[in-house]
């Protein structure tokens, strides 16, 4: 009965995060004034955190079409986001991977996006901050978990 309560639980409030940080990133876009499609956003950090990686693969880890993924490449494609690399596997494809320029880009994205949220919870206690910051090391290392079994998943 333990596990069904924690489960429960623990449901609820993933179901709450993934809820409230869907929000916060609508609001962060919303008052950043940052017009740029998220999904530009989302491909580099892919790269970022994945590696490099096939146009197929790319679309199935970001979860849009293969057509899609091929826009938004041929987009960070000419921006200079991205460089097109030789598959030493198979001759005829390619990987995809961050340029330095993304993540600059990505970077400057992310410093834009906080520096607009500062006045939404710039009357945080230390406590509070330290609650979030702590809050945010348990899901990045959640997510790290994660990242690392998908990577055993894609060499496998």
């Amino acid at each position: 009965m333990y596990n069904r309560i924690v489960t429960s639980e623990l449901r609820a409030v993933l179901g709450d995060l993934i809820s409230v940080n869907n929000r916060l990133t609508r609001l962060a876009a919303s008052v950043s004034g940052n017009a740029e499609s998220p999904a530009i956003w989302r491909t580099i950090s892919v790269l970022r955190d994945l590696g490099p990686m096939r146009l197929g693969e790319l679309a199935r880890v970001s979860r849009v079409s293969q057509p899609t993924m091929t826009k938004l490449v041929h987009t960070l494609d000419e921006r200079g986001w991205i460089r097109r690399i030789a598959d030493s596997g198979d001759a005829r494809a390619w990987l995809i991977s961050a340029d330095p320029s993304g993540i600059a880009a990505l970077t400057a994205w992310r410093d834009e996006i906080t520096e607009a949220l500062e006045p939404t919870f710039g009357d945080l206690t230390d406590d509070e901050v330290a609650t979030l910051a702590a809050s945010v090391e348990i899901v990045r290392e959640r997510l790290e978990r994660a990242r690392e079994a998908l990577r055993e998943g894609m060499s496998a």
